[in-house]
């Protein structure tokens, strides 16, 4: 009987480092590409939730009948919010916070906690929905630190802007009617746009 010889398989070593070669460099322009698209998740994942979270107190107030507000305190470069239920009667009130007489609805939150590399705040460079550079708090709804919604769902105007690493967006109050409105910042293009 005569053997069938086969012909050796394999690879030279020149195929396989060119295989080497290429899956460094996808993997080179992936990352940052995966990286970027984490970061605009996360980022419109927090803006996306202080939107609902602003939704609910106010659906919480109108529910309550009652003065419900959502404080935000700075904790470092960033805030944590909570709600406060007006117990009083008077409205929401920072001394009677501290009395004791408007009472939390929950615990302090941070974005951070639940959306890592997310906070308040305006990206350097970033103008505000308004046009303006130069001013980074990410919490703009006056002289105070409530944002207080009624019982007839009315509440405080003002801004909030979220970001992330890259990211930036920003959450529009309009007081009368107590609509939220979500942008976001397209860098490309310089200009805010509707989300």
């Amino acid at each position: 009987m005569r053997r069938v010889a086969y012909p050796q398989g394999g690879y030279t070593l020149i195929e396989v480092l060119l295989v080497i070669s290429l899956v460094g460099v996808l993997a080179g322009v992936a990352v940052p590409i995966t990286t970027s698209a984490i970061d605009e998740l996360r980022a419109a994942a927090a803006a996306r939730y202080v939107a609902a979270r602003l939704a609910a107190t106010r659906l919480d107030a109108v529910r309550r009948s009652s003065t419900v507000a959502l404080r935000f305190d700075p904790n470092g470069s960033d805030y944590t919010f909570r709600p406060f239920l007006d117990g009083n009667g008077n409205g929401l009130r920072a001394a009677d916070i501290l009395s004791g007489a408007d009472r939390p609805l929950g615990r302090a939150e941070r974005l951070s906690d639940q959306f890592a590399g997310t906070a308040f705040g305006l990206l350097p460079a970033t103008p505000d929905l308004d046009g303006a550079l130069g001013n980074a708090d990410g919490v703009r709804i006056g002289a105070t630190s409530l944002l207080s919604i009624s019982p007839n769902g009315s509440c405080t105007s003002g801004t909030l802007y979220v970001h992330g690493r890259r990211s930036q967006y920003a959450i529009r109050v309009l007081g009368a009617i107590g609509r939220v409105r979500l942008f976001r910042y397209d860098r490309g293009a310089g200009r805010w746009i509707t989300r």
